[in-house]
């Protein structure tokens, strides 16, 4: 593990990452989901890929990164950015599992790599809905000690800069950004997937212009037990060119 201290705004940031293979020429940046970090992308992928170059980071507020400021998913990207900056790499492959899908569509790498992305609106459920319009309701009157009660499972635990920067994120609609998407782009995606449900998955396929989409058995992290199988068809696509 590596820290490289970035600035963004008025704020400096440690990031935390890890370079696999680091004497490859091409490489691979590979972004985890809200509220996990880069040891559970590497679990699944450090054994894969091994012609290309690893780049293995925890986004602000997540792993051993710093964050005391509330951020955009354009704020995330822009330090990307700047890290990427710093390493002197410019990826030929960007992969993002969820809430990373959506950071790592807005980087506009050649290549596109979506594993159930977040970035598609979903109809929230009735018992949800309640519990959004209670909250909003009880929160003029004070009753702040409340809020542990309603705070998505997501969001719980969190400090008050990164509980504002998910709430900044969670319901963001991305399908313009999809749309906009220049990358060649594979989607893989869990058929059980519950938090990024199939049907956004397809959605998200539809609007890249150059993708492919890949359903496959499993929940919301099915990629650890196909991590061999989505290597194997991103490496088809870059020998291909």
């Amino acid at each position: 593990m590596a820290i490289k201290e970035i600035s963004y705004g008025s704020q400096k940031f440690k990031l935390s990452y890890e370079i696999v293979n680091p004497n490859e020429k091409e490489s691979i940046l590979i972004l985890h989901g809200w509220g996990s970090n880069k040891e559970i992308m590497k679990q699944a992928f450090v054994k894969e890929f091994e012609s290309y170059k690893h780049i293995y980071l925890d986004m602000p507020g997540f792993g051993g990164s710093s964050n005391e400021m509330i951020l955009t998913t354009k704020d995330y990207v822009q330090i990307v950015k700047l890290f990427l900056q710093v390493l002197k790499v410019e990826p030929l492959v960007v992969m993002g599992h969820s809430f990373g899908g959506k950071v790592s569509t807005l980087l506009n790498s050649k290549y596109l790599v979506l594993l159930s992305s977040a970035g598609i609106v979903t109809e929230k459920p009735w018992s949800i809905k309640i519990k959004i319009a209670t909250f909003k309701l009880l929160k003029p009157l004070g009753f702040k000690k409340i809020r542990e009660l309603f705070v998505a499972p997501d969001a719980q635990g969190m400090s008050h800069e990164m509980y504002e920067t998910f709430k900044n994120v969670v319901d963001e609609d991305f399908e313009c950004d999809f749309a906009k998407s220049k990358s060649k782009a594979l989607c893989f995606w869990g058929k059980e997937d519950t938090a990024t449900p199939l049907y956004t998955g397809e959605k998200i396929a539809g609007l890249i212009e150059d993708s492919k989409f890949y359903p496959l058995k499993g929940d919301h992290f099915f990629f650890l037990q196909h991590a061999n199988f989505i290597a194997h068809e991103i490496e088809k696509v870059l020998k291909k060119g």
